[in-house]
C-alpha cells in the first residue's frame, strides 16, 4: 500500500466555515497574532464492530460531519499554550521538554491531557531526532463529548498532526494513525486504534473497513438508499474515568492466553490478541469459535481459578496481564467476551458482504445491527438501560439500530432506507425518548439526534493571508 499523507490545502478565505472564522478570532484575541495554520479531525461512527479492534480484528466506522478544529502558531518559547473555546474548559500551559501526563484518579482526565498525549506520542517517536518549540493552540469542538462518537480520541489526533507538522515532520497518515494509537495509553486507556486509523484514513462518500496489523483500510461502498441516524443517549460515559473499559480489554487478553495455553500453543505468553492466536491456529472464526466454546466453558473464572489455569503468581498476573486500574479485579467473565468478539467479528465480514452485494438488503444489514446490541448488552455488558430504549424504540419502528463507541452510556447508530422514513424516525425518537429526558431541557436536538454521512479524514488548511 502507497503512502498516503494527510492533505495540506491553502484556502483564501475562513467564510466557507463560521467555525473556522470563530476559531481565527478567538486565536487572534488570546495570542495577539494570526495563526500559522488549522487542523480538522473529525469524529467517527462505528457502523459495526464494537470492542474487537483491540483484539486484532477489522471494524468498519466512517467519519462524520462533526470535528475538531485546532488552529496553530509558533510561540516563540518552550511552552505549548492551550485554550478552548468553550469557557468551561481551562486554559492551560506547559513546558514542551518536561511535562507529564498523570493518570486520572476519579473523575477522568483534564481536557488538556487528551491533547498532552498526542503532543508526547510524537516526540516519543521521533525521539532526539527534533528540536522542540513550543506553540500556541486555539481548540473548537463540535463532537459532543462522552457520546461514544470519539471526541477524546479526535482531540488526540489532532494534537499529534498539529504537533507533526508544525515541527516539519512529513508522516504517512497510516503512521499518524499508529503512533495516536498509543498515545490514549499515556492516559489509561487500552484502546484498539479504531477511531485513530479513520480520523486519518476516512474518504468521503464510505465507510471504511479498518484492518490492523498492518493498518490498513479498505474503503466499503454503502447501499445506495442507507442514511445511518446518530442518536445521543445523552447518558455521558468517560471511558478513562472508569476502569469498565479497561475491565474488558483485560479479559479478552486473559482469554486468549488462556485458549492458546489450553491449546498447546508455543509461546501462549506472547499471544495477547485472538486475532493472533487464530492466525497462529491457522483456523477461521468458527473454527476458533468452537475452540473457545470447548475449552473456555465456565462463565466466571475467579482470580484464584485464573492464576492455576495460567499457572502463575498473582504478581505476575498484576504485572504482565492486568493494567493499573484494573489490579482490584477478582472475577473474570473470559467466555461471554470471547463469545462477543468472535461472533462480532463474523458480523462485520457478513456486513461488509452484503453491502457490497448486487443485491444488498438493508433488513438483513439492519439484523446484523441488531445482533450486534444483543451481544453488546449481553455477553459483553456495555450497554445501558438509555440505549436499550432507544434500540427498543426503533426496533417497534422495524429499524435496525445498535450501541457504538465503547457503551456504557453515549449513542447509538441506526440504518433508515430513505430520507423520509429517517425524518419520521427522528421525530419518534424525539417525542419518546428525548421529550420527557431531563437532560434534554434546553438542548437543540438537532445536536443530539441527526442524520450522518461518511465525511473525508484529517486535513491541513493553510490561510492565504490577504495584507
Amino acid at each position: 500500500m502507497d503512502d498516503i499523507f494527510v492533505p495540506v490545502t491553502e484556502i483564501g478565505s475562513l467564510d466557507f466555515n463560521q467555525r473556522l472564522v470563530d476559531l481565527n478570532e478567538h486565536f487572534k484575541v488570546e495570542y495577539g497574532a494570526d495563526p500559522e495554520f488549522f487542523v480538522k479531525v473529525p469524529g467517527r461512527v462505528n457502523l459495526i464492530g464494537e470492542h474487537i479492534d483491540y483484539c486484532g480484528y477489522p471494524v468498519l466506522p466512517m467519519a462524520i460531519e462533526q470535528s475538531i478544529f485546532l488552529a496553530v502558531g509558533r510561540s516563540g518559547d518552550d511552552l505549548v499554550h492551550l485554550r478552548n473555546l468553550e469557557s468551561k474548559y481551562e486554559n492551560f500551559k506547559c513546558n514542551v521538554n518536561t511535562f507529564k501526563i498523570d493518570l486520572p484518579t476519579c473523575g477522568g482526565p483534564a481536557w488538556y491531557s487528551y491533547f498532552l498525549c498526542g503532543v508526547k506520542g510524537i516526540f516519543d517517536f521521533v525521539g532526539g531526532d527534533v528540536r522542540r518549540h513550543g506553540f500556541f493552540v486555539s481548540v473548537s469542538g463540535n463532537i459532543p463529548p462522552a457520546s461514544g462518537l470519539s471526541s477524546s480520541s479526535a482531540l488526540v489526533s489532532a494534537a499529534t498532526l498539529a504537533t507533526a507538522f508544525i515541527h516539519g515532520l512529513k508522516l504517512p497518515s497510516q503512521k499518524l494513525a499508529s503512533i495516536a494509537a498509543v498515545c490514549e495509553r499515556y492516559i489509561g486507556t487500552q484502546g484498539g486504534g479504531m477511531d485513530q486509523a479513520i480520523a486519518f484514513l476516512a474518504q468521503p462518500g464510505c465507510a471504511q473497513l479498518i484492518h490492523f496489523d498492518p493498518l490498513k483500510a479498505e474503503p466499503i461502498r454503502l447501499p445506495m438508499h442507507s442514511i445511518f441516524v446518530v442518536a445521543n443517549s445523552l447518558a455521558e460515559m468517560n471511558k478513562a474515568a472508569t476502569s469498565d473499559f479497561n475491565e474488558r480489554v483485560v479479559e479478552c487478553r486473559i482469554s486468549c492466553h488462556l485458549l492458546a495455553k489450553k491449546l498447546g500453543v508455543e509461546g501462549w505468553r506472547q499471544l495477547s490478541r485472538l486475532r493472533e492466536l487464530q492466525n497462529n491456529l491457522g483456523c477461521d472464526l468458527n473454527e476458533l469459535e468452537s475452540l473457545a466454546s470447548q475449552n473456555i466453558n465456565k462463565d466466571v473464572y475467579t482470580r484464584h481459578e485464573v492464576l492455576t489455569e495460567l499457572e502463575i503468581t498473582d504478581q505476575e498476573l498484576s504485572k504482565n496481564f492486568l493494567t493499573p486500574n484494573t489490579q482490584a479485579m477478582q472475577l473474570f467473565k473470559l467466555r461471554q467476551r470471547t463469545m462477543h468478539v468472535i461472533q462480532e467479528s463474523k458480523r462485520v465480514w457478513k456486513f461488509r458482504t452484503e453491502a457490497e452485494s448486487d443485491n444488498s438488503s438493508l433488513e438483513r444489514l439492519s439484523e446484523l445491527m441488531r445482533q450486534s446490541h444483543t451481544s453488546l448488552r449481553n455477553l459483553y455488558e456495555c450497554s445501558h438501560p438509555c440505549l436499550d430504549k432507544l434500540v427498543e424504540i426503533s426496533q417497534n419502528l422495524n429499524i435496525g439500530a445498535r450501541l457504538t463507541g465503547a457503551g456504557w452510556g453515549g449513542s447509538i447508530v441506526a440504518l433508515c432506507d430513505s430520507l423520509d422514513s429517517c425524518n419520521k424516525y427522528i421525530q419518534v425518537l424525539k417525542e419518546k425518548y428525548y421529550k420527557d429526558l431531563p437532560q434534554a431541557k434546553g438542548r437543540n436536538l438537532d445536536n443530539v439526534v441527526f442524520a450522518t454521512y461518511p465525511c473525508g479524514g484529517a486535513e491541513v488548511f493553510y490561510h492565504k493571508q490577504t495584507n
